[in-house]
């Protein structure tokens, strides 16, 4: 399997997760070109995608969707809220085929091509959000942002990876300190809100184990984090851990907010 961040930030999320045979995206919160220009690292083009799979219906997970529907009529997957809220609530994507709308339900697995599609639930400030674990001739990725907080359920639904995009959105410090509004900082605090860097750790602590190859750390925001904050926060949960690993022995990066990055194979 592969897997290429070619987007993730508070400002548009794009994450590419493919096989030899079947290629995905989840989210599309960016420009179409700026995803054409994504895919060229995977080598290939929005011709050959077989889905979306769309997690929320925020702006920065959805605004490029109207033009990938037009230009190349991609089916886009999500749950019935989450189409709710793009088919009522987004006005500025354009007119597009609404049949290129699957509902999905979490816990349901859904097959496209040699993908197994697993969605579940996270808790965040939209209609009916999900999260999503692909898995493909024994290799099993998973996408995992916009959480507030985590759970079991949520670690149950992230073991077992060889691979993980999971957010690293704030510094709890930087937030409290700096420009937004107090309800907007109680709002990316809340249970329904954003993972902190150190919750980010603390999630990762629970689901290492052998075979994760790759961790990228996502969606960092702009104003309230910094790349080599989220690193070096994550890297101290992880070696302050109880457990048989330490943060040198892991391939962790962080996702670029703006550029493509490596494309990632397991």
């Amino acid at each position: 399997m592969r897997l290429c961040s070619i987007a993730s930030g508070s400002s548009g999320n794009c994450i590419y997760v493919g096989s030899e045979q079947t290629h995905v995206l989840v989210d599309a919160g960016i420009s179409c070109k700026r995803i054409e220009e994504g895919l060229k690292k995977a080598e290939i083009t929005g011709k050959d995608l077989s889905a979306i799979f769309i997690t929320h219906e925020h702006s920065d997970h959805i605004q490029g969707i109207g033009v990938l529907a037009r230009k190349y009529g991609v089916p886009m997957y999500a749950t019935r809220g989450t189409i709710d809220g793009i088919v009522n609530g987004a006005k500025n994507l354009g007119e597009y085929d609404k049949e290129l709308f699957h509902p999905i339900c979490v816990d349901e697995d859904v097959q496209v091509g040699d993908l197994m599609v697993h969605p579940f639930r996270i808790s965040h400030d939209a209609k009916e959000p999900c999260a999503y674990r692909f898995e493909s001739e024994g290799s099993k990725v998973a996408v995992a942002t916009d959480m507030g907080t985590f759970s079991p359920y949520i670690v149950e639904n992230l073991k077992g990876l060889n691979a993980i995009l999971l957010e690293a959105n704030h510094d709890i410090r930087m937030l409290q300190a700096g420009p937004y509004t107090y309800a907007l900082k109680q709002r990316i605090l809340s249970d329904r809100g954003h993972l902190s860097n150190d919750n980010s750790g603390l999630l990762l602590n629970k689901i290492l184990h052998d075979d994760l190859k790759y961790i990228l750390l996502g969606h960092l925001s702009k104003e309230n984090n910094m790349p080599e904050l989220a690193f070096e926060t994550v890297k101290l949960e992880i070696n302050a851990a109880d457990t048989p690993y330490s943060a040198e022995m892991l391939n962790m990066r962080v996702a670029s907010r703006s550029e493509a990055g490596e494309v990632l194979c397991f």
